[in-house]
């Protein structure tokens, strides 16, 4: 992918600018440069993954604190009271049983 500012840029322009770029910095820096800008590129890369990879995982622990949230309250019952006595299930429009 081209910038659009380097496709409006002709070859002399580009050539004054890698020459500017020699003069300003000299030719011995110009390698060191180039690494170092290399190696703060991997380093973002890296840094985005890690940022996109934790996104992820909170993205995944709110999907599944909704669904517990709409989760049926019913279904982490136990079938017996605090006493031990088992409960009946509740019965439609008329609660459990025993009442």
């Amino acid at each position: 992918m081209v910038h659009p500012i380097l496709a409006l840029a002709s070859p002399e322009i580009i050539a004054i600018l890698v020459i500017g770029a020699v003069v300003l910095f000299g030719a011995e820096k110009l390698p060191k440069l180039a690494r170092s800008a290399g190696a703060a590129k991997k380093e973002f890369m890296m840094g985005q993954a890690e940022a996109d990879e934790a996104a992820a995982r909170a993205r995944e622990q709110a999907r599944i604190r909704e669904q517990t949230a709409k989760a049926d309250p019913m279904n982490n019952v136990s079938g017996t009271s605090f006493n031990g006595e088992d409960v009946p299930p509740p019965t439609p429009d008329k609660g459990t049983l025993s009442s």
